[in-house]
């Protein structure tokens, strides 16, 4: 005679994980984010310095825009050509897949990428730090091939994720920042260390800098931004 069982409950979602998942089934690299925005873009005009952020939440927070997870953020380079291509909540797999369009046809001088936690907290899944490692040097590889100046920036600390929590990814973040400056050094990219500056001795964001331990506040964009301005002003040089 079988057991008698109860109907599984479905797990209460989030606003953001029902539309997360909504993407994940129909646009899975959200290929259509940026389609108009960077249809509006004119080719370079002569002597412009352009640059390209690709990244996650961290990047596209820097717009100014009011996220979810906080308060406003800072300002994004004022005055500066300098195009924003974050996507809150993507991996190095999904932003590999829209470099081309979101980087590459903007023709920019130089690339930002600044990308992985989103990796290590398994958003689409369970991935290796070689294949994370992986994606990060396809991208630095296909910007090379077309005269695109990389800057590779460190993964931010974070000692815990709200929307994973369990996935301890202090000590997997110092492991993929430690070859991202390996990487750097052997290819000649720049490579900016914003976690050194950013992390408590135990791993984590530094209180003062986030409001939720992985995202920047005011004061974690103010600071990113005079850490990394010389080695991108140095890479459209």
């Amino acid at each position: 005679m079988w057991a008698q069982t109860t109907p599984c409950q479905p797990v209460p979602q989030s606003a953001w994980e029902v539309e997360h998942e909504r993407l994940l089934h129909n646009d899975w690299a959200e290929l259509g984010r940026f389609r108009l925005a960077n249809a509006k873009v004119a080719a370079p005009a002569p002597g412009e310095r352009r640059v390209v952020f690709m990244g996650d939440s961290i990047t596209e927070g820097w717009r100014g825009t009011v996220q979810p997870q906080g308060p406003e953020m800072g300002a994004f380079f004022a005055g500066r050509p300098y195009l924003n291509r974050g996507i809150s909540g993507q991996t190095t797999a999904q932003m590999l897949v829209r470099f081309r369009q979101d980087v590459i046809a903007l023709q920019p001088k130089a690339v930002v990428l600044l990308a992985g936690t989103n990796d290590i907290a398994g958003n689409t899944g369970e991935v290796t730090l070689e294949a994370i490692e992986g994606n990060l040097a396809t991208m630095a590889e296909l910007a090379r091939a077309h005269h695109i100046r990389v800057v590779l920036v460190s993964v931010l600390p974070a000692a815990e994720y709200g929307w994973r929590p369990g996935r301890q990814p202090a000590p997997k973040i110092v492991e993929l920042n430690r070859w991202l400056g390996e990487y750097a050094a052997a290819n000649g990219h720049l490579y900016v260390d914003l976690h050194m500056a950013m992390s408590t001795p135990e791993g984590g964001m530094k209180r003062e800098l986030s409001e939720d331990g992985v995202h920047p506040n005011h004061a974690g964009y103010e600071l990113m931004e005079r850490l990394l301005r010389p080695a991108v002003e140095r890479a459209v040089r």
